[in-house]
């Protein structure tokens, strides 16, 4: 099981690695920027929006807004006062707190990365 989900999280860390790759070497070309610059600041950026959104999806409290079909009708202020709201299942809350987590260790691992790619500073 252990074995499965590293191989899904490295998945997933190759697949934002590259796409994050790729476009920071789109937008360094664009800006007539170094490529070593251009990536590290890259993986920095999406580090970073990783670990916010970790910040943020994890300290989700326990209750959870109740959805029905008529709460969907209505403008732009219909929702006020009127919202009905449920505790969180224990699923629920081990999910937010997991995925925070994931989002913790992508974002670690891309300003890890983006800190060996970067060429401006040297780290010895």
């Amino acid at each position: 099981m252990l074995l499965a989900a590293l191989r899904r999280f490295v998945e997933l860390l190759v697949v934002i690695g590259v796409l994050t790759l790729a476009v920071s070497a789109l937008f360094g070309v664009l800006l007539d920027a170094s490529f070593e610059r251009s990536i590290a600041l890259g993986f920095y950026l999406v580090g970073c929006f990783l670990l916010i959104s970790a910040f943020f999806y994890g300290i989700r409290g326990p209750l959870r807004p109740v959805s029905t079909d008529e709460d969907t009708g209505g403008g732009l202020l219909s929702g006020i006062g009127s919202r009905r709201i449920r505790w969180a299942s224990k699923t629920e809350q081990d999910d937010s707190i997991n995925t925070s987590a994931v989002f913790v260790t992508l974002g670690v691992v891309l300003i890890v990365l983006g800190v060996v790619s970067d060429s401006h500073h040297a780290l010895f």
